[in-house]
């Protein structure tokens, strides 16, 4: 099964995060870590409609690498795989 986003929708996974220690060494826990805020492009929609009927096309292509907002987009799971589906407002920067 494919995730097709449509509009302005992106979806995007997440980057996995190394393991975090604090400055003394200690271990933090899976439960007590922030989530990254950054993730890879997996499939772009068509562009975002305009109030003219335009179709405005979308900056950010599959495969980009962005930084977006820390609450962005809705979490979803497909065949075990969990990914963010958001509008393309939600990014704020591509990691070049």
């Amino acid at each position: 099964m494919k995730l097709k986003p449509i509009y302005d929708k992106i979806v995007v996974k997440r980057m996995e995060e190394k393991e975090q220690r604090t400055a003394s060494g200690i271990i933090i826990p899976d439960t007590a870590k922030e989530k990254p805020q950054v993730g890879e492009i997996i499939a772009v929609g068509d562009g975002k409609v305009l109030s003219n009927g335009q179709v405005q096309k979308p900056v950010v292509k599959a495969g980009d690498k962005v930084l977006f907002n820390k609450y962005a987009g809705s979490e979803v799971e497909l065949d075990g795989e969990k990914y963010l589906v958001m509008s393309e407002d939600e990014v704020l920067a591509i990691i070049e």
